[in-house]
């Protein structure tokens, strides 16, 4: 399921062309900053600290490291006249734990900070938490001997949001699991998960959701990653698909001592729920790491 602090944005406007105008402005921006942020680190590739292992990590959704991703994304034509955008930051810790020699538990939280405005008609705009998504993964601390990694355990949905129109509010519970393989520069597996309602407001619908990530990176030596992923959504309520297409690359370099992972990329609606967003979007990656 899928389901840096974003810029906020309030805008008033007079005309449906307007507001299509600002939005594909807004857009073009991303894409300036973004390949104006791309060029700095690969510039600095020369004489930055080779992380290349600390780069293949990260790759790996239950690697034993501490780290605090901060994912901020940006989607429009959203609603039914394909009016509405979308900012949101997904604040998104994750936290390995030893249990013994054989095992680790790996905590991973998303807490989705959102901005959007005109998602229907007459939404208005809308800023604040959403839903907690929390799981927790138990993995072996080795590769099976076929070198495939895994892990498994409960996904949990808490109805943290701060504005009806962020969030279910229902309390949710299910199974996640991730398995992967990494070979020499390459990573690649899948990560899922389905969530069902269990307790919450009666009035709002419930939920049935399985997300699905099939994922592939590459790291190069010094350090910078390029990634390809889908977080397909499918909500058996509705019935419907969401299939947004990540394409982003990522450099683990240092602000003074503190080591980091920056980057960003594009992504691309493949498919969408009824006004849904459309199109093409961005994501900006920025990552504290923690190695032991």
């Amino acid at each position: 399921m899928g389901f840096f602090y974003s810029v906020i944005s309030c805008r008033s406007q007079k005309s449906e062309d307007k507001l299509k105008n600002t939005s594909s402005s807004k857009f073009s921006g991303h894409i300036t900053g973004i390949s104006i942020l791309l060029a700095v680190f690969m510039v600095q590739t020369a004489f930055a600290e080779n992380n290349e292992e600390l780069a293949r990590k990260l790759t790996n959704p239950i690697a034993s490291l501490t780290s605090v991703p901060f994912q901020l994304n940006y989607d429009s034509n959203i609603g039914p006249n394909n009016n509405g955008d979308r900012y949101q930051l997904n604040i998104q810790p994750v936290i390995p734990i030893s249990l013994n020699d054989n095992w680790n538990i790996i905590s991973r939280t998303i807490l989705p900070v959102a901005s959007q405005n005109g998602i229907f008609s007459g939404a208005g705009s809308q800023s604040g938490l959403g839903d907690v998504v929390q799981s927790v993964f138990f993995s072996p601390t080795q590769p099976t001997e076929s070198g495939w990694i895994w892990g498994a355990g409960p996904v949990l949905l808490l109805p943290t949001a701060t504005n009806n129109l962020l969030g279910a509010n229902k309390w949710g519970l299910g199974p996640t699991a991730v398995v992967l393989k990494q070979n020499g520069p390459w990573t690649y597996g899948a990560l899922a998960n389905h969530i069902r309602s269990v307790a919450g407001d009666h009035d709002r619908q419930d939920i049935s959701a399985s997300f699905l990530q099939p994922f592939l990176t590459y790291t190069t030596k010094e350090a910078v990653t390029f990634a390809l992923n889908t977080e397909s959504t499918y909500n058996w309520k509705s019935e419907q698909y969401a299939v947004p297409i990540n394409f982003v690359a990522t450099k683990v370099t240092k602000f003074g001592n503190q080591l980091v992972s920056v980057g960003g990329g594009v992504r691309y609606w493949a498919k969408s729920t009824d006004g849904g967003p459309e199109g093409l979007g961005v994501r900006l990656l920025f990552t504290l790491l923690f190695p032991k």
